[in-house]
């Protein structure tokens, strides 16, 4: 069976979740899976975009690196990035021979989408010296922290996936930081109580912890600032470049500007067409930066939802830059309810409509998650 129909068997999607099962599959196999230096990237928005940053960077250093990263847009291959590329199609497909070979197969089966293909990636990245592994909707209970790490980077830490991770900021910032290895780098917190958390478990664990704040330079903020105005980069993809830059150093390299003058990962506030920007956040701290961007303008709003996402609270942030919201229809399961997205849309009196096509007069913004996203590209270049 091929990697595309081994997957589609697996629901993406859990709403129990079995914590013990990826770490009893991986201590099978430990001792056969590669073992580069990783950095596992932890946090609520920017692990992606500071995680290509660095990865970058570690690649132009001169040392073979992977990134692994999710969830894909278009094509599942962009969640395994090694030395500058996708993965190809050739090698996913051997990659997953030689995973099926050492599991045995009621534990394939057993393991989740995202659970299967972290190990999946891991033997893609067999001839790396560095991989930066993004984890996915957690931190200490998530697959990427099954395996040894020199290096947890966190990015900013919000409420997001409440039903996992904790209804309060407290509660998420607490499982997402005890992912904690012994050296570790906290970026920009919005919420303080986050770095206090911080503080304690690296105290309890024994992690020597370093904050942006106390680690950043002069150079590297002038560095970001110039690379960002030459790249198009927005003020939080800055700070997440500066985050990248400080990791990179903590690693014992030497930043320069040259290792990081590179765009964002796509679907970061990415610019697809003279009037259209597609931006894949979909909670109300990415809603933030957005808002931020656009302040004083106004856009037309391509969104949907999943409905366990804070969606009213979203679309209160954007409404100051919301000339109307056009809905486009994503086929998937976790969607939000139109009747329920347009009750959102009557209670904060924001104009809405259903989109049908771009028109070239206006200005829009594409934002939601990935499925918005891939649904919006797949119907521009059908």
């Amino acid at each position: 069976m091929n990697l595309d129909e081994f997957l589609s068997a697996k629901p993406l999607f859990y709403d129990v979740i079995d914590y013990g099962r990826f770490p009893r599959a991986y201590a099978m196999i430990a001792d056969r899976l590669p073992a580069p230096a990783i950095v596992h990237i932890v946090g609520t928005n920017g692990k992606g975009s500071t995680g290509r940053f660095l990865a970058e960077a570690l690649h132009r250093s001169g040392k073979r690196t992977g990134h692994y990263t999710s969830p894909h847009i278009l094509r599942f291959n962009e969640r395994i990035w090694i030395d500058g590329e996708d993965i190809s199609d050739a090698d996913l497909e051997e990659a997953h021979r030689r995973l099926l070979a050492l599991l045995p197969s009621e534990v394939a089966e057993s393991l989740s989408y995202f659970e299967y293909t972290t190990l999946l990636a891991m033997i893609a990245f067999e001839e790396c010296d560095y991989v930066v592994l993004e984890a996915g909707l957690g931190g200490e209970h998530d697959a990427t922290n099954a395996f040894e790490k020199v290096l947890s980077v966190f990015t900013p830490i919000d409420l997001d996936h409440a039903a996992f991770l904790g209804t309060t900021v407290e509660e998420v910032a607490q499982t997402k930081l005890r992912s904690m290895t012994r050296l570790a780098l906290l970026g920009s917190q919005k919420h303080p109580e986050v770095e206090t958390i911080a503080r304690k478990i690296a105290d309890a664990k024994g992690t020597r912890l370093h904050t942006l704040h106390e680690r950043i330079t002069p150079a590297i903020r002038e560095w970001a600032l110039q690379l960002g105005i030459k790249n198009g980069l927005s003020v939080y993809l800055r700070d997440n470049l500066e985050l990248a830059m400080c990791a990179f150093e903590l690693l014992g390299f030497e930043a320069r500007a040259e290792l990081f003058d590179q765009g964002a990962l796509f679907g970061r506030l990415s610019r697809i067409a003279p009037n259209v920007t597609l931006d894949v956040g979909h909670n109300p701290l990415a809603a933030r930066e957005i808002a931020r961007v656009y302040a004083g303008k106004k856009v037309t709003l391509v969104y949907n939802t999943y409905r366990d996402k804070d969606y009213r609270e979203i679309l209160f942030i954007l409404s100051p830059i919301i000339e109307r919201v056009e809905i486009i229809d994503v086929n998937e399961p976790r969607i939000a309810l139109r009747s329920d997205l347009e009750a959102a849309l009557d209670g904060l009196a924001i104009p809405y409509a259903f989109f049908e096509r771009i028109d070239d007069a206006k200005d829009y913004l594409v934002f939601g998650s990935f499925s918005v996203a891939e649904t919006f590209l797949k119907r521009m270049n059908p």
